[in-house]
């Protein structure tokens, strides 16, 4: 059996982060993926869908993307149920993006204010000691190839 999916398409809004009980970061996001078709007014289709990234990956999706980022996400489909506030039984589907190649790289004033604002965390929040930090990204202009 085979659960595999790879998306890319440009988020719709900032990533979330929060973290569990036991301190595991999570974070969602969602992806507007283009269809390869256009709709019978002519007008390009989209479909947003709902990713969630945890550990390591999701504090380095948090402090590296933003809204209108183009990624590329490979990982699986989950579908879930749940009780909502009214207490209503709810399914959600979403993707568990297990890696995230980010496709574009956004202007240094930017990255600047987006890594402020993500590096201002609540309390309770922990960073995992177990996996390794992969430093800081490499600007396209100074990658040899």
């Amino acid at each position: 059996m085979l659960n595999k999916v790879i998306l890319i398409g440009r988020l719709t809004r900032d990533p979330e982060l929060r973290y569990t009980q036991s301190g595991v970061a999570l974070a969602t996001f969602t992806l507007a993926v283009d269809r390869p078709f256009t709709s019978n007014s002519g007008e390009r289709e989209a479909d947003f869908i709902r990713v969630v990234t945890w550990r390591k990956l999701a504090e380095v999706c948090a402090n590296n993307l933003g809204k209108g980022r183009l990624v590329a996400v490979e990982g699986r489909i989950q579908v879930r149920s749940y009780q909502d506030q009214e207490g209503q039984n709810k399914i959600m589907t979403e993707v568990v993006g297990e890696n995230v190649r980010f496709l574009d790289w956004p202007k240094d004033g930017q990255q600047n204010q987006q890594n402020q604002q993500n590096q201002q965390q609540g309390p309770g929040e922990q960073k995992s000691n177990d996996e390794p930090d992969w430093g800081q990204q490499v600007p396209p202009d100074d990658v040899p190839f």
